[in-house]
């Protein structure tokens, strides 16, 4: 699930990455709108608020969702530079790592919720998730050529309407079926990362009701499973002498 990349990957793939990492991130998203009132991989209501509070002229509280964004483009920024570097030294675990990465720093976010004060925490969680989430987006983006998008669903949900529409098209004889194959995978993947999000939403809000900030321990927990998996698999691939493994 994490190791071919590009083109070398198919359909399958594709759907059992964005359904697992969807169905996190939307959990992630959704409690800690749930707990504390800001998305954490939703920019452009982040840019919109920035822009509405700066038209304003509320420019300190502007400066909060100003962090979150810098926040989730460094996080894609960090990720794109570990990818890189493993890609130029051959690691073919390395979008593994790079989420086993993720896993570790997501569950000591949680971890730091729980000790600290539950107001003086909230800059934390949200601007620590935006990093996290840029990170995820950016590892899915690189490794499926742009197909997969697991940490916000306009683009999903715009290509899920051009879908249907070429299938009316076809459907009424306006159009020709040939592409039926590959219009149906298509909306298979973005319906489904779609609605993965929409459960994982509904999960994390029930675990944080139900466990609180452990709730993102566990959210981190899944994702080291899904890394370990994938980089077990990348195992019986690996050269010797690779240096890292």
């Amino acid at each position: 699930m994490l190791i071919r990349q590009g083109d070398a990957r198919d359909s399958r793939l594709d759907r059992k990455l964005a359904f697992a990492l969807a169905a996190v991130a939307g959990g992630l998203n959704a409690a800690a709108f749930h707990e504390v009132g800001f998305f954490s991989a939703n920019m452009t209501g982040n840019v919109s608020a920035l822009s509405s509070l700066l038209a304003m002229g509320q420019w300190a509280n502007g400066l909060g969702y100003l962090a979150i964004i810098l926040a989730f483009i460094t996080g894609a920024m960090v990720s794109t530079l570990a990818i890189g570097a493993g890609l130029r030294r051959a690691i073919v675990t390395i979008y593994a790592r790079v989420i086993l990465g993720e896993a570790a720093l997501l569950a000591l976010l949680g971890v730091s919720r729980m000790a600290l004060d539950r107001a003086a925490g909230v800059p934390l969680l949200i601007i620590g998730l935006a990093f996290l989430m840029g990170l995820q987006n950016a590892i899915v983006t690189h490794i499926s050529n742009a197909r997969v998008r697991t940490t916000h669903i306009s683009g999903m949900s715009t290509d899920i309407g051009i879908g249907l529409a070429r299938m009316l098209d076809i459907l009424r004889g306006k159009a020709d079926s040939v592409d039926r194959g590959e219009i149906m995978t298509r909306l298979n993947l973005h319906a489904g990362t779609v609605l993965s999000f929409l459960l994982g939403g509904i999960a994390g809000v029930l675990a944080w009701r139900i466990v609180g900030d452990l709730c993102f321990v566990i959210a981190g927990l899944v994702l080291a499973a899904v890394a370990a998996t994938s980089m077990q698999s990348g195992a019986q691939i690996i050269s010797p002498n690779d240096p890292l493994d």
